[in-house]
This record gives structure tokens, sequence and C-alpha cells, in this order.
């Protein structure tokens, strides 16, 4: 099942019934009050298949494992005893990994809500089992390849599919009690479907359709689902509807409907027993997953696992011998003193770059391949040219786990610097931190005064070339250090700062161009090893604690802490010990510079940018820019914060320039939707501040997203299929759409793996009116399945003033297998702009 692009008029009263007319595709995506969401199914599913997993291994030890497997498990309780029964183990990753998952899950009713089989409507069982089938043999695919990202997303759309099965069709109705393992297995037949004229309904009048499924056809355990059509009220004479007012069929005799999706339903006295067994069926599915790929490779897909990542992207030319062997002492260093610990990296990455080669990307949990490959890197070629260092560093974005720490090594400038923009659209989607070490710098050669005889080369940086490594840096929230190679082991002290477990931003400022400023920040006593990061050209900056003490950054050792100062970086280690409290630290610079301050917490947060509906409680992810111009929606998620209270969420402007302010709506537990009136202009952070609260007192705390956010008055759609097949070229559209500047829109598409793409050059638009375009994608030959590939589809305004993207996954198939493309896309945005009737 192949989904075309449908008109933006259709995509127009699509989103309206979809937001402002009760769902009628699905149990409620994420949010319903008395009733158990897609969401809470997933999550309870997930949480009770990993706690059984981790009894099992704590049983192999002959260790305790005394935590109650319930429907009530929570994600710090489980956390905590895997860690008891397997190694330390993040809640963060935990949490973010089922967030992926049952967003994914969500998503399915945005791309897919006029489709059959997706929600198993029409009787479309064969269909939706094909679709059920599929996407398990795409999850253990991706499990293979250490794809787990790609492998999340995939389970989650599965999910929902299965999960539908059972609020929609009569199963329930007929008296099982226990999940139809047909729907999973394709050696069982599906039998006993109602036939394409087989009557099976009687119309019901009311709220209460109790009895309106006919006699005959539950004496006779036939099988039937709900008929479900938005536009139209025709259906099979004699058919069951699914129901609701969305739900045009459910007019037409036989009126009503058999649904289940809330306890409101007309089926909704039923609501419970539907949701318990697909509850029951997810946790089958994922037994099935785990026996195929083993207990750790289940746990790392769940997020549980030692989540710090060693990630390397290394400049491999002549010159570079010494950066090296740099990265091989530290890296060694890193996994000979962490190993067993719960600091133990749990993935190491490496990816090699020169001019003209890139790659290949090095995954691998093991640290001794790591080693391998990391010692066989040789530093020859190259000359005095520029080198493929973007190239190399998207392959590393692209096959890094979310929110990963990257180092880039190099001393020349990028050859590609054109993929700056696709860079930065990785970097916001993945929200991975990237920090480059720079050893061969003009500017910070003639600001120290050395000697041009002194470890110099044609191949030295000038403060433009350079100044493009330090932007990538500021988006990410990593840092761009500057040092000769002679210091470069006193710089990589940061790789072991930052490539830690349970790391959180408390503050990060960019000043460019720079001013005198005042700065401060809350340290709460869940802080350890905090760090101060201060980047410029000989800043000038003073810190004064809680307490009234003070320390300048001339001071080497002082009452606050210990100074390090190498190239352009000042790293300041505060001295443990009573910490909390409100700091405050003054900067002055003549030229720009960065600060950020960091260190290791339980309490943290997740957030993502969603379109919300209000009236209903749903919302669905957007994996695109927020549109600028309008009301902005955030779901945010507070980790480890069982005792806290969100105070503040603001949208901090990146310039300094100021903030706003959302309104916070708390959803369930530590879950919170906060809306803003708008969207800042330019680059924007992400700042939490609350309340850690317990018997007798309230302490405040803050955190902050490292990573930079951007708004966009330009929107694209993009849906296709998402599996690719050898050899074989792929074609979708794509449309583009803006409400301000007319004119010729450039188009650019990139894979992270060098496929071959074709997409026009440029496209047309006048304000108001939507363009549309075709991409081709073919993964070569040679392309091992179950590969994952990521395709960025940008679309920049007239003069650069403006630039807005959509990914989408793929996964290699050595036959073409139709799957969901959860593409998730700033439609909504588009049909706020266009057809106000619609949503306001």
């Amino acid at each position: 099942m192949v989904v075309d692009m449908v008109s933006l008029v259709v995509v127009a009263v699509l989103w309206g019934t979809l937001f402002q007319l009760p769902h009628a595709a699905a149990f409620k995506p994420l949010t319903s009050e008395g009733s158990l969401t897609h969401r809470e199914i997933t999550e309870t599913a997930i949480l009770r298949k990993t706690a059984e997993v981790c009894q099992d291994i704590a049983n192999a030890k002959g260790r305790d494992f005394t935590l109650p497997i319930s429907n009530k498990l929570t994600v710090a309780s489980v956390q905590v005893a895997c860690t008891k029964s397997f190694a330390a183990l993040s809640s963060l990753s935990f949490k973010l990994s089922i967030a992926k998952i049952y967003l994914s899950n969500a998503a399915v009713d945005l791309v897919f809500l006029l489709s059959d089989a997706p929600h198993v409507d029409n009787e479309a069982f064969s269909e939706a089992r094909d679709l059920i089938i599929q996407g398990v043999a795409a999850v253990k695919a991706s499990m293979k390849q250490e794809n787990y990202n790609s492998a999340r997303v995939r389970l989650g759309a599965l999910f929902h599919t299965l999960q539908d099965f059972y609020s929609h069709s009569n199963w329930v109705e007929l008296g099982f009690t226990t999940p139809l393992r047909n729907m999973t297995r394709s050696d069982l037949p599906l039998n006993n479907i109602a036939g394409p004229k087989t009557p099976t309904c009687r119309s019901c009048y009311g709220e209460n359709c109790s009895g309106n499924i006919l006699p005959e056809i539950l004496q006779q355990k036939i099988l039937t689902s709900g008929y479900f059509n938005l536009f139209s009220s025709s259906k099979t004479a004699g058919k069951c509807s699914h129901g609701t007012s969305a739900d045009r069929t459910s007019r037409h005799e036989p009126t009503g409907g058999i649904n289940k999706d809330t306890i409101s339903s007309e089926h909704g006295f039923l609501h419970h027993s539907a949701a318990n067994l697909a509850i029951s069926a997810t946790m089958e599915v994922l037994e099935e997953i785990r026996l195929a790929a083993g207990n750790t490779a289940f746990l790392r897909l769940m997020g549980l696992n030692q989540t710090s990542v060693l990630a390397f992207v290394i400049d491999t030319t002549e010159s570079m011998s010494d950066d090296i062997e740099e990265a091989k002492r530290v890296s060694f260093s890193i996994i000979d003193s962490r190993k067993g610990t719960s600091e133990e990296p749990s993935e190491y990455i490496l990816v090699p770059f020169n001019d003209p080669d890139f790659g290949p990307l090095i995954r691998t949990g093991n640290a001794d391949i790591f080693k391998e490959r990391i010692s066989s890197l040789l530093a020859s070629g190259g000359g005095d040219t520029p080198e493929m260092c973007l190239s190399g560093l998207l392959l590393a974005l692209a096959g890094a786990p979310p929110s990963s720490d990257i180092f880039v090594f190099t001393d020349a400038a990028a050859k590609d610097s054109a993929l700056k923009s696709i860079i930065e659209a990785m970097i916001e989607s993945t929200r991975s931190t990237v920090t480059f070490m720079l050893t061969n710098s003009i500017s910070f050669r003639r600001r120290r005064g050395i000697s041009e005889r002194q470890n110099t080369s044609s191949r030295a940086m000038s403060q433009p070339k350079i100044q493009l490594y330090r932007d990538l840096a500021h988006v990410s929230g990593g840092q761009a250090i500057e040092v000769t190679k002679a210091t470069l082991p006193q710089a990589t002290k940061v790789i072991t700062d930052t490539s830690t477990s349970a790391l959180v931003t408390i503050l990060q400022v960019v000043r460019n161009p720079a001013k005198a400023e005042n700065f401060s920040f809350v340290l709460d006593e869940t802080l350890s090893n905090v760090t101060v990061y201060v980047t410029g050209d000989s800043p000038v900056f003073t810190l004064n604690s809680p307490t009234g003490m003070s320390q300048s950054g001339s001071e080497g050792n002082g009452p606050l802490g210990s100074i390090q100062t190498v190239g352009n970086l000042w790293r300041l280690q505060l001295i443990s010990g009573n910490q909390t409290g409100k700091w405050r630290i003054s900067i002055n610079s003549t030229n720009s510079y960065t600060l950020k301050v960091f260190g290791q917490s339980s309490v943290d947060f997740l957030f993502t940018f969603v379109e919300y509906d209000g009236s209903r409680g749903d919302f669905i992810p957007k994996d695109s820019r927020p549109f600028t111009g309008g009301n902005a929606t955030l779901f945010l998620s507070l980790m480890g914060g069982d005792s806290a209270t969100v105070t503040d969420v603001l949208l901090v402007n990146a310039s300094g320039s100021g903030a706003v302010n959302g309104t916070i709506t708390a959803v369930a537990g530590t879950e919170y939707l906060v809306t803003f009136n708008r969207i800042p202009e330019g680059a924007f952070l992400v700042q939490l501040k609350g309340l850690l609260n317990d018997l007798s007192s309230s302490t405040r705390f803050q955190r902050q997203s490292p990573t930079q956010q951007r708004g966009s008055r330009i929107t694209i759609v993009a849906q296709s299929q998402s599996v690719l097949e050898h050899g074989v070229p792929f074609r979708f559209n794509f449309t583009v759409a803006t409400n301000i500047t007319a004119g010729s829109y450039t188009i650019r598409a990139r894979t992270d793996r060098g496929f071959s793409v074709s997409v026009p050059n440029s496209l047309n638009l006048e304000t108001g009116v939507s363009a549309q375009g075709t991409v081709t994608i073919t993964a070569p030959s040679n392309t091992e399945s179950g590969t994952d590939v990521t395709l960025t589809i940008e679309a920049e305004a007239p003069g650069s003033t403006d630039l807005n993207y959509v990914t989408q996954r793929f996964i290699v198939s050595a036959a073409s297998t139709e799957w969901y493309s959860l593409s998730f896309c700033m439609c909504l945005s588009l049909i706020r702009c266009f057809f106000p009737l619609f949503i306001d």
C-alpha cells in the first residue's frame, strides 16, 4: 500500500477533522481521561516485558529480583530493578526510547488516517496482518544492523495496527480473552472472516450499542470490524460501522458503531477488555523480538544500557598523526578506566575522513573492536587541501543514538561546507552535541603569538573557515576548541567530561557579537561534578557563589574550584560540597564567547514540539521546525523528578534578546504540555525551572536543552513508504509552501549514506500557494539488507532568509515490502496559515 500525496485541500479537511472532531481511527493516541491510550498500552507492555527480561537475567545470575510485575510499573521502578540485576542503567535513555516508540505509534493516526489496514477498519484483516508481520521483520533487520532508533520507529507503528485490532474488531465481543496469534504469524490462517456481503450489524440508537452485532455473527464466531469514512456515508449493506461523530458511515443503516477506543465509545463498556488484550498482544510481539535478538539487544532496543557513547570523527590526512595518537590515547584511557563500571560506554562509533573519501561508519558495543579499528587508522595523503569533514560528521550523526556527544578531530577546513544546513537539521532532529578539536587555526596562533614556523602549514584554517565549525558547535551545544598539536592532550579532558552518563546542561550561552553581561544559574542538591566552560579570545570572567565567595578566571586554584586553560578554553571544575543555590558569573570580552555550565544528575527533561487539540486533549509529534508566527505546543517529560514540580518553561532567544514563557498544563505524572503564544525569531533554547520537594522543604532547580532550535515560515509535506529495494529507484512527491516571501526556493536533498538522490534544484512559490516536487532515491545494489538510511529534504527561501526541512528514514530490503513512513511534517502549520477555519 503506497500512500499517494493528497492535495492540499484534502489535507486541510483531513487535519480539520483530525483536530476538531473526536478521533475515529484508534485508541486515543496519547491522552484520554478515564480510558487507556495507545501510549499507556504501549508503555505498560514495554515495562512489563522489560521487567520480565531483567527478572530472567537476575535469576540466571542468582540475584534477587523483588519488583512485582503488574500493569502499575513505572519507568523509574523498572530502571532501578534492572540496574540491580543487570548493570547501572539510565532512566533518561529508557524513557527516551519508550517515548520514541509511543510517539511513532501515535503518528500513524496522522499519516494514515484515511487508510483501512493500519487501523484494521473495513474488515482489512489480511492487509493489517501483512503490515504487522512486515513491521516485525523490519524491526529485527534494523536491530541486526544495530539501527535501534529506526527499529523503535517501526515498532511503534506496527503496535498501532496490532492494538487497533482489539478495539476495532469484534474479537472481544466474540468472548475471546487471549490475543489472536494469527494476526502476527503468517503460518497461521485467518479463518472465519465475514464475507464481503455478509451482514454483521443492526442499527443502534443513542449511546447504548451493546446489542448491535447480529446474533448469528456472535454465535458462529465470525470476525468483522467497523467500516469508517470521513467523507462518505456509503458502505456495504448490513456492515458494522466504526462509530463516533467523525464516521459518516455510522449515520447510514445500520447506524451506530462497535469501536472500543474509549469508555465513552459505542462499545466503550468493553474498552478495558480490549485494552488489556492489546497489552497482552503487544507483549507477545516483544517476546518474539526478544527471542530473536537476545536479552542484551532487547534491552538496548529499550534504551536500557549504559548510555554514554564514545563517538569520534577523525581526519586521517598525513598531518594528523599526532591527533590520531591523542584520540587513541584518550579513548583507551576512558575504556580501560571505566570498564565494568556504570560509566562504561555502551557503544563506540568511529568515522574516518580525508579527501576525497569519508567513512565507513564503524559502530560497535565491543571495546576491543573499537580499539582495533582506531589503532588501524593511518595518517597519510591529503596534501594541503580541505577535507570531507562534514560528510564524515553527517554519517556519525545519522548512525549515533539520539543525544550523543560526538568529537571531531581535524586541522583543515571543510571541503563540503555546503552541507552545513543539512548538518544543522540533523543536529536539531537528533539533539546530539558536536565538539571540534581544531589544531591548526591561524587566528589562534596569532592571538597566542606563536611563530608561523612553529607547527604551521598551508592547511591552517583562517577565521572565516573556522567560523563554520564554531557555528555548528554552538547550534549543538558543543565547543570549538582551538589548540596546538602540542597542547591537544590537555584539551581532550573535555571528552572525559562529557562522555559520561546522566549529563545535564544547567546553562548555556553564546554571545556573538560579544557584550559584557552578568549571568545567573541555580545548582541543586542532585548535581555532582559541576563544570563550567568558557571559550573565547581572552575573556575576563568572575564567578560568585551563593555564599558570597568569588573567583576570577585568572586564579588557577581558588575558593570555588580549579581552572585549567588550554587554547581558547577555560575549564573550571567546582569544588564538591555545598554548591546549592543561586550562582552568578560576569563575562567581558572583545570577541565572541561561550559559556556552558553542566553536571551529572538524575533530574533532566525530554521535549518535543507537537500539534495539540485542546478540545480533545490529543497531540501529535512534529519532526520538523515549529511554525514561526503562531502558537506552539511542547510536550515535556521530567525525568528523575517524581517529587519535582515544574514552575517555568521558557524559549530563550540564543542571542540573549529575550524569552517566551509558556503556560504549563500537567498531563500525567511528570509529563506536561506547554503552550507558547509565539516562537522566537531566530535560534532559541528550551529552559526549564522548577522545585525539588521533600517532606520539609523545596529547593529550586533549572535545566536547559543544549541544542538550539529554530522556527520557520516554510512548510514541507512529504509522505512515502519507508522501504527501499536494492538498485530500484523509488520516487515520491513532496510539497512546499509559505505564507510570506514568493519566489524561487532552493531545494536540496541528501542521504547520510551517499545514496543517489535527485530533486528539482528549485521550486517557484507564490504566497499562500503550494508547489510540488518529486524526489528519487536509489539504494545501491550491494547495500546490505536492514541498512538504515536517513533522507533530508530542504527548502530555502530566496536570499537564504529562511529554511525548513523534513526527514524520512528508510530501510533497505532485498524485496519491496510496503510499510509505514513516519515522516512527521509541518502540515498543520501550513493549514493554520491558509485554512484557519479548520483549526481556530
